[in-house]
């Protein structure tokens, strides 16, 4: 007979009422997600497996990498940077993480949740329309040069987001997709909040500063990792440029052409020996600072997302990416 002490037996008394409490909520036909949460002893967090039990909650983060606090065991040095952390994939092993927790503006990564929300609620040859919307943004925001009644697909759309960075497509895939910017935004945290993502609040789909727009780095971990298990989104943030025909108001057909913003496709910046940079999304404001997340891939073909935010500037952010990359092979 296995003996038990009072911490496992705590354990258990804790497991079967969070079950219990899950088995009476299917019998309602409702069904519910415990949240994610760092601060909480009775979040999915922090369940654990009961060893040798039959019966076990299955923990939140089971396939995830988690971290409560930070990790690192090298001399990696990101003191120019708010935020930071290197997750591994297949290992679900947290390999770095600074501040991982700490809520920091996004800017342009916010584009990651967009794409998620759009290629989950919207279909890639839906045709969208430009609101006049599209021409009120701040003078020095990135755009595309979109005009009221400019249409394009969805997949048009978001190769130009994610790539470019154009804050106006931000606006028609928003408004595409749900009606209005505000109704977007509703999804995005809803989406956020079921990905455990609840140190996060989004209210615009482009992320330019907003004082009630933000995240952290382990919430944009759990952002990239679940947008890339969208095909469409690997293939676009892998491309380094992109050339597509869209039509006006008066349905004249225009070219457009935008390069990848990211630095790696570029060749402008060096991954580390033996990591193979796939891509990912780069985001500037001057509240958010220098922002980047990557997906990579190491010799043996396995992937790593790595997140730095609030770089000083922008060869800072290059050199704390190439940096944090140099762990994957250590």
């Amino acid at each position: 007979m296995k003996i038990i002490n009072k911490h496992q037996t705590k354990k258990c008394i804790a497991a079967f009422i969070i079950l219990g409490m899950l088995f009476m909520l299917v019998g309602c036909g409702m069904s519910y997600k415990l949240p994610y949460s760092v601060n909480s002893d009775t979040s999915s967090f922090r369940i654990v497996n009961l060893e040798e039990e039959a019966l076990a909650a299955v923990p939140f983060a089971a396939e995830l990498c988690v971290t409560e606090g930070n990790v690192n065991t090298s001399s990696v040095d990101m003191s120019n940077a708010s935020g930071a952390a290197l997750f591994d994939l297949n290992s679900k092993e947290t390999i770095y993480a600074k501040n991982v927790h700490d809520k920091l503006y996004p800017a342009s990564l916010t584009k990651v949740m967009t794409a998620l929300v759009a290629l989950k609620h919207g279909s890639t040859d839906m045709l969208l329309t430009a609101s006049s919307n599209v021409t009120k943004l701040e003078s020095d925001a990135q755009t595309c040069g979109l005009k009221e009644g400019d249409q394009m697909t969805l997949a048009q759309a978001l190769h130009i987001l994610l790539i470019n960075s154009a804050n106006d497509a931000a606006i028609m895939v928003a408004e595409g997709v749900a009606g209005s910017v505000e109704e977007f935004a509703k999804l995005m945290n809803e989406e956020a909040l079921a990905l455990g993502a609840t140190n996060t609040n989004f209210v615009n789909p482009h992320g330019l500063s907003d004082d009630n727009h933000y995240t952290t780095v382990y919430d944009l971990y759990l952002i990239m990792n679940a947008a890339i298990q969208y095909d469409l989104f690997n293939e676009i943030i892998g491309m380094n440029s992109y050339t597509t025909v869209y039509h006006n108001a008066s349905g004249d057909a225009k070219e457009i052409t935008v390069n990848s913003t990211n630095h790696y496709l570029q060749g402008e910046a060096q991954a580390p020996t033996g990591v193979t940079v796939h891509g990912g999304k780069t985001g500037t404001t001057n509240a958010a600072g220098h922002c980047l997340v990557l997906i990579s891939r190491d010799t043996a073909g396995n992937p790593y997302i790595s997140v730095v935010l609030r770089a000083d500037s922008r060869d800072d952010l290059y050199t704390l990416m190439s940096e944090l990359l140099t762990q994957i092979n250590n």
